[in-house]
């Protein structure tokens, strides 16, 4: 099956484009199902699936805006996981679960590589859906900063997982065998890390800040 859907080079074919569209608005419809039945107010209103629709376009428009990229995959944006760390922040896991399941298939579909089934998940659907953990911290103080650095950490340790257990065996044979155990780990987190504190001093900024916080205010209303 995977001969089907994946060429050669572990991208899709043109029936693996139209399978991971199919696929993937099977899952969001889902999603927006799922997550409209936990709601308090036991639906997902207009207002809400704007907002979230909103932050999914700007996270896919700003993963374009790369500051620099790593050889191996991965790069430094403009803030891009930000935007799918907000509606986690306004609306709370569940729905920031959701807005990260569909930023995940717009990922796989702009950028697809295809090992496994597993490293498919790592590397994508588990990776950007853990963004939505930043809800864990929706009502806390300081809400988005802890949320978004949870978010970032939760992202990598399936990068990192992915890692361990696929991109390892692409390693050149002169690969020092000390440095297998830590470098996915390293790799993975450098450029999330580097994201990381670009995206912090931005959102520290006091207007930035304020600019935020009437959104959140506007979102939640």
């Amino acid at each position: 099956m995977f001969d089907f859907l994946v060429n050669a080079e572990g991208g899709l074919t043109t029936a693996g484009y139209v399978v991971s569209i199919v696929v993937g608005i099977l899952l969001f419809a889902a999603a927006i199902y799922f997550a409209g039945k936990t709601t308090e107010k036991k639906k997902m209103g207009t207002k809400q699936l704007v907002f979230c629709a909103m932050a999914v376009a700007l996270a896919f428009i700003t993963s374009y805006m790369k500051i620099f990229s790593l050889p191996w995959g991965g790069s430094v944006t403009l803030c891009s996981m930000l935007f799918i760390v907000l509606p986690a922040n306004w609306y709370g896991v569940k729905t920031g679960v959701m807005v990260g399941l569909a930023y995940a298939i717009l990922q796989f579909i702009q950028e697809p590589y295809v090992l496994s089934l597993f490293q498919v998940c790592c590397d994508y659907i588990f990776a950007f859906a853990a963004l939505g953990l930043a809800g864990l911290f929706a009502k806390s103080s300081h809400g988005l900063l802890k949320g978004y650095l949870l978010a970032v950490l939760a992202r990598g340790a399936f990068h990192a997982l992915g890692g361990y257990l696929y991109w390892m065996d692409y390693m050149p044979e002169q690969f020092p065998a000390a440095l297998k155990s830590v470098y996915p780990i390293v790799y993975n987190y450098s450029y999330l890390l580097a994201e990381a504190v670009i995206t912090v001093i931005i959102i520290s900024i006091p207007a930035v800040s304020r600019g935020l916080a009437r959104v959140r205010q506007t979102a939640v209303e």
